[in-house]
């Protein structure tokens, strides 16, 4: 469990620090209150009519996020679901004050 646990750990910070090619960064839109943890250990949406390329931002961050989940998975003998659940909770932890973050009952609130 310590094994996934710092390797849940590990992919949160590569997640987190994947360049992109988008007229906005990962951190910006955080910043903004465009984007979200959610607690499936997804990004999500925070606003209704956010930009196309936050959208697409989102997309490319979560295949990236749902094919390393299911590497540690594989890994761990454990369901991508888990997987998710534990990258959730690490992200609540990397999460800045002010950011947003999904809570228990899918509402969103600032950290």
């Amino acid at each position: 469990m310590k094994k996934l646990l710092n390797t849940a750990a590990t992919l949160l910070l590569l997640v987190m620090l994947i360049p992109t090619a988008y007229a906005i960064t990962l951190q910006e839109a955080k910043a903004q209150g465009l984007v979200g943890e959610q607690r499936d250990g997804y990004l999500g949406l925070v606003v209704n009519n956010a930009p196309a390329d936050v959208a697409a931002l989102i997309r490319d961050v979560n295949g990236q996020r749902r094919r390393r989940y299911q590497q540690i998975a594989q890994q761990n003998g454990i369901s991508v679901t888990q997987v998710g659940a534990l990258a959730y909770e690490r992200a609540v932890e990397a999460t800045r004050s002010g950011h947003y973050i999904q809570s228990q009952s899918g509402a969103w609130q600032q950290k």
